[in-house]
């Protein structure tokens, strides 16, 4: 606001630019993963076409093998479920005040205060994160969406502007820790190989929904005359997303259980086999023995 009252709306994003040049900069900190020998061979020769120097292959690029990992999959499509409600809160929530609290001076600390406890929650799961095991991560993901969505049915429930504060505040800092342990679930499900992958495609699911409501609740906004259907019903695909995610758990670990029993298996009859060659190696042995004393 005080950007916009002294520059103009035009001047405040090319200010924005410049923070966001900075994520432009912080790009060239990021390495590649060690390459294997073989890749290493094809980039040195310089002969082949998908060298490094040139482009990657394309199955690197677009590697659809990930969602033969079935709880990725199910991953894949609950997360972008819960989130055709996730940006009207965003998008929505100052003309929803503007309506609702005329009266109210620096109506702006409600967006200050999901973006603060935003920022909280991702210090705060993200620790909170590294001492809940494996794919595990999963129910914190749940819960995460669990609040956003109550806590957008609540936004029409406030009456008082200091009680549409707290729920925003709750609001942000549920918004952290689903942010910060998206790619620590990503890394449990694909393995640290595919990982870059696994987030990618996920994010391009995520743009359909996330883009497309917003224009709905404008539109159920214009029929009804306000904004309180659009906040009830942007609450319920986290609620649904997050029951879909309870099943991913489950999932990875009847997968484990199913490689542990077929590796084991495999193991089990190398061991045979060795006993085998073993025990004929050692029959012939005695047999060559047995003919030299005769």
């Amino acid at each position: 606001r005080v950007l916009i009252d002294s520059v103009g709306l035009f001047h405040t994003l090319r200010v924005l630019c410049i923070f966001m040049f900075v994520l432009f900069l912080a790009g060239f900190t990021y390495r590649p993963l060690a390459t294997s020998t073989k890749d290493k061979e094809s980039g040195g020769s310089g002969s082949s076409l998908f060298s490094r120097r040139k482009f990657s292959p394309p199955k690197k690029i677009f590697n659809f093998a990930i969602f033969k990992v079935t709880a990725y999959a199910v991953w894949a499509v609950g997360i972008p479920l819960a989130l055709f409600g996730y940006f009207v809160p965003y998008v929505h929530l100052m003309k929803h005040v503007n309506e609702r609290f005329q009266d109210e001076k620096n109506k702006e600390v409600v967006l200050m205060c999901i973006g603060i406890t935003s920022g909280v929650g991702r210090l705060l799961f993200g620790r909170i994160a590294d001492y809940v095991p494996g794919v595990k991560k999963v129910y914190l993901q749940v819960l995460s969406f669990f609040f956003i969505g109550l806590m957008s049915m609540m936004i029409p429930l406030c009456s008082i502007f200091g009680a549409l504060i707290a729920v925003c505040l709750i609001m942000g800092l549920f918004d952290g820790c689903f942010i910060s342990i998206m790619a620590p679930i990503a890394f449990e499900l694909v393995g640290a190989q595919d990982v870059s992958q696994a987030i990618g495609f996920l994010l391009g699911f995520m743009s359909i929904p996330m883009t497309v409501g917003p224009p709905i609740a404008g539109l159920l906004r214009d029929k009804l005359g306000s904004y309180d259907v659009a906040f009830y019903l942007a609450g319920v695909p986290p609620l649904i997303g997050g029951a879909v995610l309870c099943f991913i758990p489950w999932i990875h670990s009847k997968k484990q259980r199913e490689i542990s029993k077929t590796t084991g298996k495999e193991k089990m009859e190398k061991m045979l086999e060795n006993q085998n060659s073993l025990l004929s190696s050692s029959s012939g042995v005695f047999k060559k023995e047995s003919d030299s004393i005769i």
